[in-house]
């Protein structure tokens, strides 16, 4: 094991909710919670501000909202999210070619394979500079950990949080790793933490004292052998900056549970049609295409199709699904419903075509298929979830509140602009639609400004003061009578 600080471990604070508070001014400093916003939601990131109140990832969302019902909750905008992760990404091969990413917020960094760092100093400075440079390029913060493998450098980025910097000095590791519970160290999860308990060891250190024998005895010769040397501080594990994606796939989880067959047959070809563009994104194609279905009573069905080359053909995998649903009982409806593809390449087969069912003619349309031209685009543009991007022909950009009782509240502001003013239209409000996410760090002479709060307030274009109330002021503050639901839903609570 090397014996010099030069592995990075970078994880992005909060990222989901940080960035939601870069771009939404009247939410920075403020409880934000990001998550799937319907009964059966859970949190996906909670500001540290949300985490004073107890709430953290992978809780009901219902909890969440008992522990801290005046945060602002909104649903994840991962295109946003993809966007600031790819710069913070670029950032990172800048130090080294050795960048091994985890997730869309975390990565492992070897500055040494990248000539950027050799001793504990230069080490130092590489991670004062990156941070100031993700900083600079996104408005957000990142904590670092430098350590001479990449557990310890994990554990070194924990410690840094939120906003900060920790490097293991060599010879320390030992004495840092002793009294720090078995669950720090890779591999040991809530069941193995549990037997190991029952053993009566609970920290790092008793790891260490029970011995090789005695942990290949409770957890087997693989787990046992590598958790002891992770108690001694020896990690050889190298920094690969090739992590192959093993499969695309997308899934939603349905508040209510879906019996009708005809619309569970439409979720699967809209998971399809979203399963196909990620591939695409990637430039890449599968030849195996799989469906998951969870039943109403929990119980998960996976059903596959491997068909004779790679394709990323959105009508070969809408009907390779169709085919799969087609084997799966759904009476008592499905709670869960997923399209996924793996066995996957860089290229295409061409001729895999010749697998999708014959399209309808213009003549003759199938009747299932006027459903979907129908009934989708409305769908998608009437029904506005919590913190949704959109555009006012009048107002400009902002981002949605809350919805319900056929009205939507929008609070537009932009990155750079102040805190911005609270305006309440229809839902169908043909002025108001949906928009892109705005970059969190731009050019100011190219930024949209708001209207100020000053203006007198107008009705939009479209509709006199006669006919009906088209827009209503509210207070500088989130709504607390309004809240977005997960899938497109609009409710109200009190």
């Amino acid at each position: 094991m090397r014996n010099t600080p030069t592995i990075l471990h970078l994880d992005m604070d909060a990222f989901y909710a940080s960035v939601e508070q870069a771009s939404k001014p009247s939410l920075r400093g403020k409880a934000v919670v990001v998550g799937g916003l319907g009964p059966r939601g859970v949190v996906a990131t909670a500001s540290y501000e949300a985490r004073a109140f107890g709430v953290h990832s992978a809780m009901p969302m219902a909890q969440a909202r008992r522990l801290a019902p005046n945060a602002a909750y909104l649903v994840p905008r991962f295109t946003l999210y993809r966007t600031v992760s790819e710069q913070v990404m670029a950032l990172l091969r800048e130090l080294s070619p050795l960048v091994e990413p985890l997730s869309l917020d975390e990565a492992f960094v070897d500055l040494e394979a990248g000539g950027t760092a050799w001793d504990e100093e230069s080490a130092r400075l590489a991670g004062i500079r990156l941070r100031a440079d993700i900083r600079e390029a996104t408005g957000l913060t990142g904590s670092v950990g430098l350590a001479a493998s990449k557990m310890l450098a994990k554990i070194a980025s924990e410690q840094a949080k939120p906003d900060g910097l920790v490097l293991i000095e060599p010879g320390s590791e030992r004495a840092l790793l002793g009294p720090m519970p078995v669950r720090t160290l890779p591999g040991v999860g809530p069941a193995t933490g549990d037997h190991l308990r029952r053993a009566g060891i609970t920290t790092v250190e008793e790891l260490a004292e029970a011995g090789e024998d005695e942990l290949v005895r409770l957890l087997g010769k693989a787990h046992g052998h590598a958790l002891y040397a992770m108690a001694l501080a020896h990690d050889e594990r190298p920094v690969v900056a090739e992590r192959e994606a093993k499969s695309v796939s997308v899934e939603d989880t349905y508040d209510v549970d879906i019996h009708d067959r005809l619309r569970i047959g439409l979720e699967v070809q809209r998971l399809a049609d979203r399963c196909v563009g990620r591939l695409r994104e990637a430039g890449l194609s599968g030849r195996t295409i799989v469906l998951k279905v969870r039943r109403y009573d929990f119980s998960t069905l996976t059903r596959s199709e491997t068909l004779r080359g790679p394709t990323d053909d959105p009508a070969v995998v809408r009907e390779a699904a169709a085919r799969l649903l087609d084997s799966v009982d759904t009476t008592g409806g499905v709670r869960l419903l997923g399209v996924g593809v793996s066995g996957l390449a860089d290229y295409t087969q061409e001729d895999l075509f010749a697998q999708a069912m014959p399209v309808p003619s213009a003549e003759e349309p199938e009747k299932g298929a006027v459903e979907v031209m129908v009934e989708r685009p409305e769908s998608v543009e009437r029904h506005w979830r919590a913190g949704q991007d959109v555009r006012h022909a009048e107002y400009g950009h902002g981002w949605v509140q809350g919805s319900g009782l056929g009205r939507v509240t929008v609070r537009f502001e932009t990155p750079q602009s102040p805190p911005g003013r609270v305006r309440t239209f229809f839902v169908d409000d043909p002025a108001l639609e949906s928009a892109d996410p705005l970059p969190l760090v731009s050019d100011s002479a190219h930024e949209e400004r708001p209207t100020p709060d000053g203006d007198e307030e107008r009705p939009a274009p479209g509709r006199g003061q006669d006919e009906r109330p088209q827009v209503s002021s509210e207070p500088a503050s989130l709504p607390k009578s309004w809240s977005g639901t997960d899938g497109g839903g609009v409710t109200s609570r009190p």
